[in-house]
């Protein structure tokens, strides 16, 4: 998986080719040859569902009450390289 493209994935992509994986070794559909290849695959999946994660919660953090009982939202840059 190109990693440049993987990086831009959506969280429900990326979680959707997860499930995928899982379910096709879980199934034992993945020849033996192929399984480290699928492993590392969905290793990375996992860090950028975390990362995606990890970024909505961190927007959610950034959300704040205002006087007049409204909420705001404060931007945030997330960290990059997680």
């Amino acid at each position: 998986m190109d990693s440049d493209k993987t990086s831009k994935l959506s969280f429900e992509t990326a979680l959707t080719k997860l499930e995928a994986i899982v379910d096709s070794m879980e199934q034992g559909d993945v020849p033996l040859a192929d399984l480290l290849g699928k492993y590392e695959e969905g290793t990375k999946l996992l860090k950028i569902c975390e990362s995606r994660l990890k970024e909505a919660e961190l927007k959610i953090e950034k959300l704040k009450k205002q006087k007049d009982g409204s909420a705001a939202f404060e931007g945030f840059e997330p960290a990059r390289g997680e």
